[in-house]
């Protein structure tokens, strides 16, 4: 099945949402990944792990987690 210019694959996203943690990314690029999340769960999912895994790394490099 062909894809149109403005959708993304599951991998395409997966790669945006890890380049999202380093840099910004552009207008074309926010609008095709908030349009994949809009219809695919796995990836909202892995979105989630990563704000998840990110904010953990945060707590614990400013030694904020319970003992």
């Amino acid at each position: 099945m062909k894809m149109n210019w403005f959708e993304l694959s599951c991998k395409q996203a997966s790669v945006l949402l890890s380049q999202a943690q380093e840099r910004r990314l552009g207008l074309l690029e926010r609008s095709r990944l908030r349009l994949h999340l809009l219809a695919c769960d796995g990836c909202t999912h892995f979105r989630q792990q990563l704000l998840f895994i990110r904010a953990f790394v945060r707590r614990y490099r400013d030694g904020d987690l319970p003992d």
